[in-house]
């Protein structure tokens, strides 16, 4: 067991702190005490952060990491830390507007990892959702503080979160009044006085995300700008945050083409399996979507087979490409109480109270499931993708900090991780049936597709030919992903505001797998050259050992 450090202190020390100031934060992180707050969403709190984040750097300087493991966690807090910082100074916390994981959506979302299994349990998310008229006001406040100084949210940025504010609003779609009317605690009923406490807050909610709608529709969006693209100075900082790294983006963007071009060959080689020679992908798609023996009636069925696959990988490849720690050895499937259509992953609590789950956002009317696309998505988002990846790093509590185990994400790490693993999952042989690969290869594409989508539209890149010519745009982008991805239209309609709206992060999935598997190759290549054999198996572990950093943390670590 490794003995703390004073470098160990200071993380663990500005992980409490961090907590304290964004409690939603701290749910999300498993840390226990403070599930009852909101937090406080205003410019104040911001600048507090920032103050936060200026002071543990200069705890960092005065302190020599005395070995590896201190190492790592400086690079990486001076690396994180250094970059949240230089947003709080270029005013990025005004425009912080998009359909996916803005203050807009983080305030409901933070609901789903809280427990309903008590009376306590709903006594504490009355609490919360108390502070939640409060932690509006102080987004407004942000919002406010970007029409006078800047940076605003564009056009996009500020339609798509009013949309959204628009539904929790209205008491027919929001998901406060459906949430809180199905409150059913295993060991009792609710006392009148809580339910009413909590149909009050409830109301109150609403009432606040009509305020939301009513600032954004009536202040933001007369004054935002007309223009998709955020720029290549803001572009840039984006990406270093999503990636923990630089890159050219003009070379980025040519691999985004390249790397698109191959995959719609492999794509075309596997419907030449599926149908028979010269078949297109759109028809090998049909004809996998009407394969009876890859269809799921119902969520329940969706449920027991994402936790079937789940299970087989698990056991499969635990001492073969992985050792698996314990929190690792069950995933935990549902239904998620939104229906935008996303799939996503929520970690364990630090204690291991709360499991690892992967939860389904399946849109209204909505009850068949093609298990042909999804298994790659079990992979992504369980084992060997987030649920190993993450577990791992929860599981690493007598060599890692609680800043590195539980605060530090980085999205092209984590999410680069994810899409190795599901590329990973066909080398191993676990998508050799023509119709799981094509699944595979469909979110590769997606993820290929999203590389050139963003960086064409928000650094203002020439278009190629086929897609319209001239530079990119929103429609040509659109043209891109109908072209190329299978999904339904409500479902491309979502992703392509969410590469309009939230710039540098839809890149960072097929760069950081990019970057994965170049310090893979060339942990092989170093291996070989000193006349031994490779371990993959061992490469994986120390790799995911560090938790999640930075790229070129990464790289330098391992």
């Amino acid at each position: 067991m490794r003995m703390p450090t004073a470098i160990d202190a200071i993380a663990t020390d500005h992980t409490r702190r961090l907590a304290a100031l964004w409690p939603t934060w701290a749910t999300e992180m498993g840390l226990p005490g403070h599930d009852a707050e909101m937090g406080d969403f205003s410019p104040a709190n911001h600048a507090a952060y920032a103050d936060l984040n200026r002071e543990t750097l200069r705890r960092l300087a005065a302190v020599q990491p005395v070995d590896p493991v201190d190492e790592v966690t400086v690079a990486a807090m001076r690396d994180r830390l250094g970059l949240a910082i230089e947003q709080y100074e270029a005013g990025e916390w005004r425009a912080d507007a998009n359909n996916l994981a803005s203050p807009v959506q983080a305030l409901r979302d933070v609901f789903d990892l809280m427990a309903t299994d008590t009376v306590a349990d709903w006594e504490t998310i009355r609490s919360r959702l108390a502070g939640l008229p409060a932690a509006v006001d102080g987004y407004l406040a942000c919002l406010r503080a970007g029409l006078a100084a800047g940076p605003r949210p564009t056009r996009r940025q500020a339609e798509v979160a009013l949309a959204d504010a628009e539904v929790q609003a209205d008491p027919a779609t929001s998901f406060f009044v459906a949430f809180l009317g199905g409150a059913r605690p295993a060991d009792g009923e609710l006392p009148d006085a809580l339910r009413e406490d909590l149909a009050t807050a409830g109301r109150r909610a609403g009432e606040a995300y009509a305020r939301l709608a009513g600032v954004l529709r009536d202040e933001v969006l007369p004054g935002a700008p007309e223009a998709d693209s955020i720029g290549r100075e803001r572009w840039e900082l984006a990406s270093r945050d999503f990636l923990g790294a630089r890159i050219d983006p003009d070379e980025t963007y040519e691999w985004g083409l390249a790397r698109l071009a191959d995959l719609v060959a492999e794509q075309r080689a596997v419907a030449a399996r599926i149908v028979g020679p010269g078949a297109s992908v759109a028809e090998a798609i049909a004809a996998l979507d009407d394969d009876p023996a890859r269809i799921l009636h119902g969520t329940d069925a969706l449920v027991a087979w994402m936790e079937a696959t789940s299970a087989e990988a698990i056991q499969r490849v635990d001492g073969v490409a992985f050792d698996l720690p314990e929190p690792v050895r069950h995933l935990e499937c549902r239904i998620a109480p939104t229906a935008t259509g996303g799939i996503y992953y929520t970690g364990p609590s630090d204690d291991g109270s709360r499991p690892g789950r992967m939860w389904w956002s399946v849109p209204a009317g909505v009850t068949d499931f093609t298990t042909w696309r999804e298994r790659t998505t079990v992979y992504h988002e369980g084992v060997p993708g987030h649920h190993l990846q993450i577990g791992t790093a929860v599981a690493h509590r007598d060599d890692l900090n609680d800043w590195r185990r539980l605060a530090c994400w980085v999205s092209g790490h984590g999410e680069g991780w994810a899409l190795y693993a599901e590329r990973l999952m066909a080398d191993l042989g676990f998508l050799d049936d023509p119709g799981d690969r094509m699944g595979m290869l469909d979110a590769q594409v997606l993820r290929a597709a999203r590389v050139v989508f963003d960086l064409g539209v928000h650094l203002g890149k020439p278009a190629p030919e086929a897609y319209g010519g001239g530079t990119w745009d929103a429609d040509k982008g659109w043209e891109l992903l109908r072209r190329h991805v299978a999904s339904d239209e409500a479902t491309l309609r979502f992703e392509w505001n969410r590469y309009l709206t939230w710039p540098g992060q839809a890149p960072s999935y097929a760069v950081g797998q990019r970057l994965w598997q170049r310090l893979r190759d060339e942990a092989r290549t170093r291996a070989e050259a000193r006349g031994e054999e490779f371990s993959l198996k061992d490469f994986h572990g120390r790799a995911l050992a560090l938790g999640s950093v930075p790229l070129e943390v990464l790289r330098a670590a391992v």
